[in-house]
C-alpha cells in the first residue's frame, strides 16, 4: 500500500492530541535537563508513559477496558482484508457520534482504531482484561460482539479474515458456537432491516422484510404469539440502556443501545401488524 502523507499527518495529529499533556510535560522537563535533544526525548518518553498508563488503567477500569477494546478491535476488523474501506471508517465515526464523545475522547478512540490496524496488534491484549470483566455479564458481552459484527458488516459483507477475527473475539469472551451462530444470523437480519428503515419501508420487498423482522427477534414464522412476545421482551431487556449501564457498560454507549432497542421494537411492531392483518 502506498504511503499517504495526508493520512499519516492526520494520524500523527490525532496521536498528539490524545497524549498532548504527557508529551508536553515530558518535553518541558527534557528541555530543562537536556536541551534541544532532551526536549525530543522527553516528549517521546512522555508519550510512551502515557500509553502505558492508559493500558494499565484499562485493566483496572472495566468501562475503559470496554472502550479500548471496542475501537481497537474495530480497527483490527477494518484492516483484516488488507485495506480499510470508506464504509468501515464511516461506521467507526458513526459509533463515536452515537457515543457523543468530546474531542479528547474522540481523539483517543481514533488512536485506538489506528492502533488496531497495525500488523503487530494482538487482540488478546485488550480482550483478556475485558473477558475477565464480562465473564458474568452476558448481556454486556453480547452488546460488545454486536458492535463488532456491525463493524464487520459495514462494507456489505463479512470476509473470511473478518469472520476469523470475530471467532477469535468470541473465543476469548468464552461464547459457545451456538451463541455465535445465533448472534451472527440475528445481526445479518438486523443489518438488512436497518437498511429498510434508511431507504424507506415502502420500497422494500414485503416478504423479505417480514422474514428479517422475525430473524431480528430470533424466532421462526411458525412461532406462536406468546413465543414472539417472549423473544421480544427478552431482547428488549437485554438491550435496555439503564440495565446495561448498571451492569458496567460505559455510559457513552447508551445511545448505541437505544438505537438497537428501537430496531427491535420496529421489528416486533411489524410482526404484530402482519399477524393482526392475517387473523
Amino acid at each position: 500500500m502506498a504511503f499517504d502523507p495526508e493520512s499519516a499527518g492526520r494520524g500523527l495529529a490525532e496521536t498528539f492530541k490524545a497524549h498532548r499533556t504527557s508529551i508536553l510535560l515530558g518535553a518541558i522537563v527534557g528541555l530543562f535537563t537536556g536541551g534541544p535533544a532532551g526536549l525530543v526525548f522527553g516528549g517521546l518518553f512522555g508519550y510512551l508513559v502515557s500509553r502505558l498508563l492508559r493500558k494499565a488503567v484499562s485493566s483496572l477500569n472495566p468501562q475503559q477496558a470496554f472502550f479500548r477494546a471496542t475501537f481497537s478491535v474495530m480497527g483490527k476488523l477494518a484492516k483484516a482484508d488488507g485495506r480499510v474501506s470508506e464504509q468501515e471508517i464511516a461506521f467507526a465515526r458513526a459509533v463515536m457520534e452515537q457515543m457523543r464523545l468530546d474531542d479528547t475522547r474522540k481523539a483517543e478512540a481514533i488512536e485506538l482504531f489506528n492502533e488496531g490496524k497495525q500488523p503487530d496488534f494482538e487482540i488478546a491484549s485488550v480482550l483478556k482484561p475485558l473477558a475477565i470483566y464480562l465473564r458474568h455479564r452476558p448481556t454486556v458481552r453480547m452488546i460488545f460482539v454486536e458492535i463488532q459484527l456491525q463493524a464487520a458488516f459495514a462494507d456489505g459483507e463479512v470476509s473470511k479474515p473478518e469472520l476469523e477475527i470475530i471467532q477469535q473475539v468470541c473465543a476469548y469472551l468464552q461464547m459457545t458456537e451456538q451463541e455465535v451462530s445465533a448472534l451472527v444470523s440475528r445481526m445479518q437480519a438486523q443489518q438488512s432491516f436497518h437498511q429498510y428503515g434508511q431507504q424507506g419501508f415502502a420500497n422494500a420487498n414485503p416478504e423479505q422484510m417480514i422474514d428479517d423482522a422475525y430473524a431480528v427477534l430470533g424466532v421462526e414464522r411458525s412461532a406462536s404469539d406468546g413465543e414472539v412476545k417472549k423473544a421480544y421482551r427478552k431482547l428488549m431487556s437485554q438491550h435496555h440502556p439503564d440495565k446495561l449501564v448498571a451492569k458496567g457498560m460505559p455510559e457513552e454507549m447508551v445511545q448505541v443501545a437505544k438505537e438497537k432497542s428501537q430496531e427491535i421494537q420496529a421489528a416486533y411492531e411489524l410482526v404484530r401488524k402482519m399477524r393482526k392483518a392475517q387473523a
